[in-house]
């Protein structure tokens, strides 16, 4: 456990970035999964719906370093790939 006042002060910090983080994480994740589920099922217009919520939700883990910013366009490319191409 910290000893120093400060020491105290940074792992109050971390504890809350921590669950900070781990909540814009499973957000992410859900919103991927979602729109993965509804392309799998052949739901195209309920995932062209969907997919700005998940372009969003990938910005802004990625704004906030939760994940990097290269990571989040690379998931959005493979997820644009999923959808149907328009003729």
């Amino acid at each position: 456990m910290p000893i120093t006042s400060s020491a105290k002060k940074a792992l109050r910090q971390s504890k809350t970035r921590r669950g900070r983080n781990i909540k814009q994480k499973d957000a992410y994740k859900d919103a991927v999964k979602t729109y993965r589920k509804l392309a799998a099922a052949k739901k195209w217009e309920d995932a062209a719906m969907k997919l700005p919520a998940v372009y969003k939700s990938l910005d802004k883990a990625a704004k906030t370093h939760v994940i990097t910013k290269n990571k989040a366009r690379r998931l959005k490319s493979r997820l644009a790939k999923i959808a149907p191409k328009k003729k």
